[in-house]
């Protein structure tokens, strides 16, 4: 059944609103996915406050082109869902990457970044980076390393000083 032109409309502006608001946009082809895991893999990205979005080709160009996004959405293969990253530039990549790791009908299409289209393997290796999070535990210890490190060498002295002394009085 085909669309109507005023719900072709609806759509088209529903996801130039999604586009105006994004961080980056990943493309994925769910071809073969089950119904199953595409539900579990809208709830992790909902979960992360992002969205996905399963829309024509065609629509998505037209889209693409009223935002002043220059990508020929035609020549990438297969059945293709965007997934918007609302928050951040890294949860959606993430959440894609290893959803894709574990599913093998997933695939990564490549995405968009500031505006240019981006490969899939720059979307990978930007899914590989730690998060935010991980960055700042990682900063927390290089800064406390030293300090504690200073402590514990105090605290062997006064060790050593206690265990020569008693020593001494047997």
């Amino acid at each position: 059944m085909s669309l109507t032109k005023e719900k072709k409309r609806e759509i088209i502006e529903g996801l130039k609103e999604k586009i105006a608001k994004q961080k980056i946009m990943v493309f994925i082809d769910f071809t073969g996915l089950k119904v199953k895991d595409f539900s579990n893999l809208r709830k992790k990205i909902k979960a992360a406050e992002n969205e996905l979005k399963v829309a024509k080709k065609t629509l998505v160009q037209f889209a693409f082109r009223e935002c002043g996004i220059n990508i020929e959405i035609k020549k990438i293969k297969g059945e293709m869902a965007l997934v918007f990253g609302l928050k951040d530039e890294i949860s959606p990549a993430k959440i894609v990457w290893q959803f894709a790791e574990t599913t093998p009908n997933l695939k990564i299409l490549g995405g968009v970044l500031e505006n240019k289209f981006v490969e899939a393997e720059k979307i990978i290796e930007l899914a590989k980076l730690p998060t935010k999070k991980e960055l700042l535990a990682r900063l927390v210890g290089s800064v406390s390393a030293p300090i504690s490190n200073f402590v514990n060498v105090l605290e062997a002295n006064i060790k050593g000083l206690i265990y020569v002394l008693t020593k001494a009085k047997t």
